[in-house]
């Protein structure tokens, strides 16, 4: 294993344990693979932190076997080659792919607007591509550096080559995926999770239950904690004393 897939790896598997375990469940699930809490007299006050320090002299083998045990995708060397689009620069916000067709990328843009909001960067195609971009290029870069997914399902969207293409890679990659049913139903692999309906409200109503559910599934919650604990710190540091 190269040593940046091995440190995605770790980083992975630390988001998980910290997703679902207490920190003495953490050390009872870690035991069992035969790896001992973190030494030494540093306080942890992040369990994240906790397990990516006992974690990080583990053999490549037991972390393989972690990340099936839970069913964590382990990453592909090809995505560390690859750099966010220009719209995920920053580090300090979820990176939300929009799938959606080109004929209905005005609710794609509007959606990325309220959920801006809550930290939440939308890549949307037809908005977030320069130009001088080669666009397939641009929307592979996307899809490799996203943190989940967003399918709108206008009516059309399940005959179009390019969405589900988009959806296969983001199963392949085992990223969590909301489906907002707007005129057809999802279908295919997906149509197993119930999607969430628009229900008469707005983007911005919409948005705050997208944003409510990546707060709460295990798949993403960790990376949003995340992403609220640094916006607080920079809230924080804006009050003056």
């Amino acid at each position: 294993m190269r040593v940046k897939q091995r440190l995605e790896l770790i980083d992975k598997l630390g988001r998980e344990l910290q997703a679902k375990y207490g920190y003495s469940d953490i050390d009872v699930f870690l035991n069992a693979f035969g790896i001992s809490p973190p030494s030494g007299p540093i306080s942890y006050n992040s369990k994240w932190v906790y397990s990516k320090e006992a974690l990080k002299n583990a053999d490549d083998k037991v972390l393989t076997a972690i990340a099936e045990e839970l069913e964590v995708n382990i990453p592909s060397i090809a995505s560390f080659a690859v750099s966010p689009p220009q719209v995920w620069q920053q580090n300090d916000v979820f990176r939300l792919f929009v799938s959606h067709i080109a004929i209905h990328k005005d609710k794609a843009k509007r959606l990325k607007e309220t959920l801006a909001s809550h930290h939440i960067a939308g890549f949307v195609a037809h908005e977030d591509i320069t130009p001088t971009k080669e666009w397939q290029k641009e929307i592979e870069r996307a899809l490799f550096t996203m943190d989940a997914m967003l399918t709108i399902h206008t009516r059309g969207f399940s005959e179009s080559v390019w969405t589900q293409q988009e959806i296969g890679f983001a199963l392949g990659r085992g990223m969590k995926i909301i489906s907002l049913r707007m005129d057809e139903d999802p279908k295919g692999f997906i149509s197993k999770d119930q999607a969430i309906l628009r229900r008469g409200r707005d983007a911005a109503g919409v948005a705050e239950e997208i944003a409510s559910i990546l707060t709460s599934d295990s798949a993403t919650k960790a990376r949003m904690a995340e992403i609220k604990a640094m916006h607080q710190q920079i809230e924080d540091e804006e009050i003056p004393f």
